[in-house]
């Protein structure tokens, strides 16, 4: 499976490129982000540009890395919180930015599997008074009505593991405030949160080609299910 990743620099991008490079079944990821990974690894090649939603093979060289046919997933975990910002801005990363990236990758191939993060609470009436959640539920819906598999990703609450922490300096706080109650959540409350771990591997799972997952929106509960280990499954 060759993968294309955008995002792979937040906590969730990076807990799913961890998932990549330990599945065999990945033979290869190009990260597309604004800054380096700072990561190294033999199926990991990486484009670090301003515009990552920019797939264009630009110069007299074509980028190889940018034959956007030979892609058989895009996971797309590249987003920003809303807290602070206006609609309008919001939109434009969220997606536009979003949308941008995907057009082409669905008109150059169609079998393709775009695997997007969105949010518990999202409004796929796109009639939400909550801007964020208006705003990615017009995303979805967009997406879903290209020509290739989409499937959208709504985690809910995410424990970050393996050294997988947010950017985002509120929500940093907020989870060493709240990581002694992830193993209660987990054990009480199992479809309300889940782990880059387990998000990660429901990624790759929903674009195996043997995959047979027909619900397009993912819960926590189907992320679960899908991004079990093994040793889980025993």
């Amino acid at each position: 499976m060759n993968v294309i990743l955008f995002g792979g620099t937040g906590m969730i991008g990076r807990g799913v490129l961890r998932e990549c490079l330990r599945d065999d079944s990945v033979t290869a990821v190009l990260s597309v982000s604004r800054t380096p990974l700072g990561v190294s690894h033999p199926k990991l090649r990486e484009r670090v540009q301003d515009d990552p939603s920019d797939l264009s093979a630009q110069g007299p060289d074509p980028d190889p890395d940018l034959d956007l046919a030979s892609f058989d997933a895009c996971f797309f975990c590249l987003g920003v919180s809303a807290v602070g910002m206006k609609e309008q801005e919001y939109r434009r990363i969220t997606h536009d930015l979003t949308l941008a990236a995907a057009r082409p990758l669905a008109a150059a191939n169609p079998r393709l599997t775009f695997a997007y993060v969105s949010g518990e609470g999202t409004d796929s009436t796109e009639q939400s008074r909550t801007m964020w959640a208006r705003v990615k539920g017009e995303t979805e819906n967009d997406l879903l009505q290209l020509p290739f598999q989409a499937y959208m990703f709504r985690p809910g609450l995410v424990q970050p593991v393996r050294g997988m922490p947010s950017k985002t300096l509120l929500y940093r706080a907020g989870y060493l405030v709240t990581a002694p109650l992830f193993p209660l959540l987990r054990r009480f409350a199992p479809n309300l949160v889940t782990t880059t771990e387990a998000l990660g591997r429901a990624m790759i799972a929903v674009a195996r080609p043997d995959a047979g997952v027909r619900t397009r929106i993912l819960r926590p509960q189907d992320i679960n299910r899908l991004g079990r280990s093994p040793s889980d499954q025993r």
